[in-house]
């Protein structure tokens, strides 16, 4: 049986989201999101925000393990789908070569905050991001766990 708990909610999300906003913030020097309340809370305010927040991990191929409830329309699928993603998949073929290049720029600053680039739903829609930050993701004890990426703008091809 599924787990019907809301994804925001789950421990592991709660922790995972609270990795992220420390990492956008030692890396852009901000918050990525208003953060007030316990952790829960702010796990709820960044999966509800209207701007996209993704993250993947550090497998061979990486594997989207984050991604808010603006990235699940965006990408037309749901949590459990987009989980599954490898990440590179989000571009077309023809536009991987460009994103490994962007994710080799990260790994040697810590961040990137101007990217752009064509994204590919699941269903196939094409789409155009702009100003994105990606970052590297690490915890507290400075373990690198994968990289994030956060944008506001974005338009349908």
């Amino acid at each position: 049986m599924p787990d019907s708990t809301p994804i925001w909610k789950r421990p592991e999300i709660i922790a995972h989201t609270q990795i992220l906003l420390d990492s956008y913030r030692h890396w852009i020097g901000r918050e990525l999101i208003a953060r007030s309340g316990p952790p829960e809370v702010q796990a709820r305010a960044a999966y509800d925000a209207p701007i996209a927040i993704l993250s993947d991990g550090l497998e061979a191929s990486p594997v989207f393990n984050y991604g808010n409830a603006t990235v699940q329309r965006l990408f037309e699928t749901d949590w459990e789908h987009f989980t599954k993603i490898v990440s590179r998949n989000s571009a077309e073929v023809v536009h991987q070569a460009e994103r490994e290049r962007l994710r080799d720029q990260v790994t040697q600053k810590g961040f990137i905050d101007n990217y752009r680039g064509i994204r590919i739903s699941s269903t196939g829609r094409r789409f155009w991001i702009e100003n994105a930050v990606v970052w590297v993701v690490r915890d507290n004890a400075r373990t690198i766990l994968g990289k994030a990426a956060t944008f506001a703008g974005w338009t349908y091809l």
